[in-house]
């Protein structure tokens, strides 16, 4: 381990903006490579919600760099979401190349926006940049982040566009701006007139990118050309993918590792703990995990780049690349390939009355001769609201027992299993349903039934329906977890899951239009039956 001295340092773009880092670097005359973070929140808080401190990792032998990205901390220029990155990073990886003390290799690391300044400036593919370690990132940002199957992430979008306007108003030094955003963070505005355009943003955050993510409300050339899945086609290179099981933008980083597995001649890992955003402990939600679950990526990182930017032979890389943790069992799994091609399907089954009486709805294990509909009424004054999963605030998994006791939302239990099931992969929901309205929504959630009654969520899911095709496929948000025998399995289905998504008027207009004035009632048909079936579809073991 080597004794670490700092400094800052700048250097200036090609277009002639001063960019600040903070550099960690070992006290030693030898030469070593760069590992670089690109940042919006301020250099000295160097993500370590959830890594090591720099410090740490130079002492390991690395010159470690954390940047203000244009317009953010003490770097100059304007911020605007992702416009800047590819330029910037690219501009940053040929400065640090000649940096003196270095051996010219690099490697990036960083989570969420420092994941995506990751994929931005590696789409240059800068010879020096031999490998990147994107952690909880969209590959499509549309459909992995601002979108889930066509739903706007409220509460996750609204939050974060907040801090970085109140971040912006900070900077610009206009204090009342941001004491109101910073107010506004901790109670989100969401009784606006119109639900998820409040007037504060409009106020006091006209340059901020919720507007152009609330006006785009389709995909479109706006989000195709900021999606790391447009930018990065031909590259290539070793990649460390990091995500979690309650984490928002999980479904982006699988995206992402498919895709780089599929093309790669390089090694493409996986790591997913059954974490949320932040923190990566072994708690979240109302489950304790056990020590097992604590982040152990700082070590595995340096292990990553003292092979690809040091030339060490570290086996254990590559002998399991796949490394997830099964909750339940509170293990780690460890495999060559991310998902099985084993199924296993649960059938819809109800007496009509599934959204009030616990015993009436069942999911079976063969398909039902016949069924009777299950209706609940969605109404827009008390929206089914959202309760931990992956979009929600906080994230995680909480007995949901007596949310589902309310008779707007459908549930249906499975028997006792009468020995565990494991799941691993990305369930799908297909079901049978309609409204009396243009527009609805559907939640889907797949929970644990404990021997105590007690009911944990471990998948969920959301879609909003614009057409009448049939049947409707949502798919869950990727899980692995071992049901123990004598738990259920419970399905729960609703038309709302408030504030995580914004609530829908049932008037098929888009989220920046529609008016809590308009908002309609909506009734809602689910059903199943030998020609058109609803289930479950469970990857397993």
């Amino acid at each position: 381990m080597y004794q670490v001295k700092q400094e800052t340092l700048s250097f200036t773009t090609r277009d002639g903006v001063r960019l600040d880092a903070d550099v960690y670097r070992p006290q030693s005359n030898e030469s070593f490579p760069i590992l670089l973070m690109r940042q919006p929140y301020g250099k000295k808080i160097a993500s370590t919600v959830v890594y090591a401190h720099p410090i740490w990792y130079a002492s390991h032998g690395y010159i470690v760099v954390i940047q203000d990205v244009r317009g953010r901390g003490t770097s100059q220029g304007e911020f605007n979401l992702f416009a800047k990155e590819i330029d910037d990073g690219f501009d940053t990886i040929n400065w640090l190349s000649h940096l003196p003390g270095s051996t010219g290799n690099v490697g990036m690391y960083g989570f969420s926006y420092q994941g995506m300044t990751q994929l931005f400036a590696a789409a240059t593919q800068p010879e020096v940049l031999k490998t990147i370690c994107p952690a909880m990132v969209a590959y499509d940002l549309y459909h992995d982040w601002g979108y889930e199957n066509g739903a706007f992430c409220l509460q996750t979008n609204l939050g974060w566009a907040i801090q970085l306007a109140a971040e912006t108003a900070r900077l610009k030094g206009d204090i009342n701006a941001f004491h109101k955003l910073h107010k506004a963070s901790r109670n989100l505005p969401l009784s606006d007139p119109i639900i998820a355009y409040p007037d504060l943003m409009k106020e006091l955050a006209s340059d901020s990118f919720y507007h152009d993510w609330i006006n785009h409300p389709y995909f479109d050339d706006y989000w195709s050309q900021l999606s790391p899945k447009t930018l990065i086609d031909k590259l290539d290179l070793p990649m460390l993918h990091i995500g979690g099981w309650f984490d928002p933008y999980l479904r982006g980083t699988i995206n992402l590792y498919n895709a780089m597995k599929t093309k790669s001649i390089y090694p493409q890992n996986l790591i997913i703990g059954p974490w949320g955003h932040l923190p990566w402990g072994s708690k979240i939600g109302s489950k304790n995990y056990t020590k097992a679950a604590i982040s152990f990526v700082d070590q595995y990182q340096i292990d990553w780049f003292d092979h690809f930017l040091k030339g060490k032979e570290i086996d254990h890389l590559f002998s399991q690349p796949i490394s997830l943790f099964e909750m339940e069992s509170n293990q780690w799994k460890y495999s060559k390939k991310w998902e099985t091609r084993q199924e296993k399907s649960y059938y819809i089954f109800s007496q009509g009355l599934a959204n009030v009486k616990d015993d009436d709805g069942q999911l079976v294990d063969n398909i039902p001769d016949d069924n009777v509909n299950d209706i609940i009424v969605h109404d827009p004054w008390r929206p089914v609201p959202s309760l931990g999963g992956h979009a929600s605030i906080p994230s995680g998994s909480f007995d949901r027992s007596q949310l589902d006791e309310r008779f707007d939302i459908i549930t249906y239990p499975s028997d006792k299993l009468t020995e565990d099931l494991s799941i691993s992969g990305t369930p799908f929901v297909r079901i049978y349903c309609t409204a009396d309205t243009e527009s609805f929504d559907i939640c889907a959630i797949l929970s644990e039934v404990k021997p105590d009654g007690k009911v944990y969520n471990f998948s969920q899911g959301y879609i909003r329906i614009n057409s009448d095709k049939l049947p409707i496929t949502i798919a869950l948000q990727p899980t692995c977890i071992k049901i123990k025998k004598d738990s259920c399995l419970r399905l729960s289905l609703s038309g709302a899951c408030f504030p995580a998504y914004a609530l829908n008027t049932g008037t098929g207009k888009t989220p920046n239009e529609e008016q809590l004035l308009d908002a309609k009632t909506i009734t809602i048909k689910v059903w199943s039956n030998p020609e058109q079936i609803s289930e479950i579809i469970l990857p397993i073991n």
